[in-house]
């Protein structure tokens, strides 16, 4: 009897492992993480809070991966509450299963696991995880995401000492129940952040250990990602200049900056020579575009220090935005380097392609009644069911209904705001334009998951289609989140060419957790295996699809 279930305890592993195996691609190599998520009690500002720990680290792990690596990280919620991962700048080619928002995926409940499977498909660059559920993300549960070059691919500058992963963000001491309790009353916003963070801490501690060490000499890779909630963030290291070398997974021209804006969600590659007095020196991250002026430190020491930072920190840019605006305008792509495959980066021509459909967005408050954000007068509201679930199993019309936003905003005058599942038919592969206008005197950072984009313009006013004359058609760097200025407007362009359901929301918390946000839905006419994967095995239902059997299966 014992031998019998030892041997279908066997059966089941090797058909689960088959199916593991299945699902990555076959050649390409794979990484496994096995990854446990806690709470934990730290002092990131001085104050003890609740956080998130991933294996008991805060932040999470790095994940270092190559292009076209499968990665196969396992998920066990040991929280008290639901918990999903997104997967930030991972464009999870044909496998939006992978995504990780809750339009996409059902959450793992307390207790449980769930094994995400994703390939790094034609991708390099710097990116970040971190979590969609509840307010998880403002007390941890993120981490760096790094997608490297294949040898055989040339890089446009000289193999780095060393390559380091800083995260910056904007925190609150709250707890993420409190927080959440304030979003959900209807009554109140976050308020202002305690702090800045800068890899999960606040300030350089006298007896300390420098965050990084640099040999002299030598020159490093430092990944700047701005993982906040709230506020836009100024970077800079003293003495040093940053050289520009990629953002968002692509190759950019090589200028230097004495410092760098990173708004919410982006991801910026610097290089950095150690080229000055052997000593230490302070990184610096500082709120932009605010009434308060928040700001930590972080110690960069030589490897033959011969004394302390200087307590004079370097002094931010000008306030206001035009600082920021120009330097966004100095960003130019790489056109002769290649990125993920061999081609150049340039070879692309997106400014030749025919736009067949332009989309002007405006995000809004209301604060009539209860505290919403909206885009063109929708709320997006989370459905029991993920969009991308019913939509699969056929039951979307019980769930939502396509198309309750237009691709216009609705008239100046009208303030309503309908709550609901915020779905937006997507034609595959049509090329499109997408406007966001910002009639607010905040800034606005927006991201568009499933694909980059290119910025093709930002300018202060109101668009019209005459602004398409001062376009970049030629040399916009390809990303995936940007910024919009007060009273200003966004222009970006993209290729609708990856089937699946794909979210595009603000990157400010708030915003995007009361509404500020709406999906995509791509469909191949041909549901073929060609243009999107199968729902995987281990999906986790809910909702209405929960004991429903599974469609038909994709064919080539």
């Amino acid at each position: 009897m014992m031998g019998g279930r030892v041997r279908l305890s066997l059966l089941v592993f090797l058909s689960c492992l088959s199916a593991l195996f299945a699902s990555v691609r076959a050649g390409d190599p794979y990484l496994f993480f096995t990854w446990n998520v806690t709470y934990g009690n730290l002092s990131p500002l001085g104050v003890p809070q609740q956080v998130i720990l991933i294996n008991g680290q805060f932040p999470g792990p790095n994940i270092n991966s190559t292009s076209n690596n499968n990665i196969v990280v396992n998920v066990f919620n040991n929280l008290d509450q639901p918990f999903l991962l997104t997967w930030n700048g991972v464009q999870q080619r044909k496998n939006s299963w992978q995504e990780g928002t809750l339009g996409t995926n059902c959450p793992i409940p307390p207790g449980s696991n769930y094994t995400y499977q994703f390939q790094v498909k034609d991708q390099i660059g710097s990116y970040f995880y971190y979590p969609t559920t509840a307010l998880h993300r403002a007390i941890g549960g993120f981490g760096g995401l790094r997608v490297n070059s294949r040898l055989k691919i040339l890089v446009p500058f000289p193999h780095p000492e060393d390559d380091y992963t800083v995260l910056l963000g904007d925190w609150y001491t709250k707890s993420h129940s409190t927080l959440k309790m304030y979003l959900d009353s209807g009554t109140r916003s976050l308020g202002r952040p305690a702090g800045v963070l800068i890899n999960g801490k606040a300030g350089s501690a006298k007896d300390e250990p420098p965050m990084f060490t640099m040999n002299p000499g030598k020159t490093y890779r430092y990944r700047i990602c701005n993982v906040g909630l709230k506020d836009s963030l100024n970077f800079r290291i003293q003495n040093h200049t940053l050289k520009l070398v990629e953002i968002e997974g692509s190759h950019t021209m090589q200028n230097v900056y004495d410092s760098l804006d990173v708004h919410l969600g982006q991801c910026y590659s610097v290089l950095v020579t150690a080229d000055k007095e052997p000593k230490d020196y302070y990184m610096v991250a500082s709120t932009r575009f605010t009434t308060y002026v928040l700001t930590s430190t972080a110690t960069i020491r030589y490897a033959n220090s011969k004394g302390p930072a200087s307590p004079v920190l370097p002094e931010a840019p000008p306030a206001g935005w035009t600082w920021s605006l120009n330097q966004f305008r100095s960003f130019r792509w790489n056109l002769t380097a290649s990125a993920a495959r061999p081609n150049p980066q340039g070879s692309y021509h997106y400014g030749k392609i025919n736009i067949t459909r332009t989309i002007k967005l405006i995000g809004s408050a209301s604060r009539y009644g209860m505290l919403r954000y909206a885009i063109n007068g929708i709320s997006h509201e989370v459905s029991a069911t993920p969009v991308k679930l019913a939509e699969y199993f056929g039951v979307g019309d019980k769930v939502f209904k396509y198309n309750v936003m237009g691709d216009e905003p609705p008239p100046k005058d009208d303030k309503k705001i309908t709550l609901a599942p915020n779905v937006v038919n997507g034609t595959y592969r049509d090329f499109i334009e997408i406007i966001f206008e910002n009639h607010e005197k905040g800034v606005q950072s927006w991201h568009l998951a499933g694909y980059s984009f290119f910025p093709v313009a930002i300018e202060a006013g109101k668009w019209t289609p005459e602004k398409r004359k001062n376009y970049n058609l030629v040399d916009a760097v390809s990303r995936n989140t940007i910024q919009v200025y007060p009273k200003s407007w966004a222009a970006i362009m993209t290729t609708l060419d990856n089937a699946g359901m794909w979210n595009l929301g603000s990157m400010l918390l708030e915003r995007q957790y009361l509404g500020e946000q709406l999906y995509f839905s791509v469909v191949s006419p041909a549901r073929s295996l060609r243009d999107e994967y199968n729902i995987p095995d281990n999906a986790l239902l809910c909702g209405i699809v929960k004991d429903l059997p599974k469609p038909s299966p994709y064919g080539v």
